[in-house]
């Protein structure tokens, strides 16, 4: 005989759980799951990083770049610092924008600069661009492409256009995964 304390039970169990398993089969996508929020990881890891000097550009020199996932692995984290005796030392965090379909990157340094990029992963590269404006009060785009993306190294370029819309190479670095 069931007594009235246990078929109440078995009655809010009955219609209780068709709820939750609905509700959990309807749950929203767990944060930055989505395909796209993988596409920088070929960049994780520790890298040594070295680069030839340019006409006009930055002199040679190495550094070393640590980026890994913070925040329940929805942020790509970059501790950058280059060896030289006043070292450029920068961080940057990134994110895959769902709503913009887009990723977003901002860094800051030890120089007092302040970047906020947006960009895509596109044809094996990365690129990441923003809007600025000129020693010269003239308004320039500029962009980093990561490319030649293998397991184990990539290239870096740090380019600029004007107007022309012609990019200009400022600093080209080549990375290297620490084993």
């Amino acid at each position: 005989m069931l007594f009235p304390h246990r078929l109440l039970r078995l009655t809010w169990f009955a219609v209780a759980f068709p709820l939750v398993a609905c509700a959990e089969a309807n749950a929203p996508p767990a944060p930055c799951s989505a395909p796209e929020a993988k596409q920088f990881d070929f960049w994780l890891g520790d890298w040594k990083v070295r680069w030839d000097a340019l006409p006009g550009g930055e002199p040679a020199g190495t550094g070393r770049n640590r980026v890994g996932r913070i925040l329940g692995g929805c942020v790509v984290e970059e501790n950058f610092s280059t060896d030289e005796a006043q070292p450029l030392i920068g961080h940057s965090v990134s994110i895959w924008n769902p709503r913009h379909k887009r990723w977003q990157q901002t860094w800051v340094d030890n120089q007092g600069s302040y970047l906020d990029f947006s960009g895509e992963f596109k044809d094996g590269r990365m690129i990441l661009a923003r809007d600025a404006i000129d020693a010269n009060g003239q308004k320039i785009r500029q962009r980093m492409v990561f490319e030649n993306i293998a397991g184990d190294r990539f290239d870096w370029r740090w380019e600029s256009s004007r107007a022309d819309g012609e990019w200009k190479l400022l600093w080209l670095l080549h990375y290297e995964r620490v084993k």
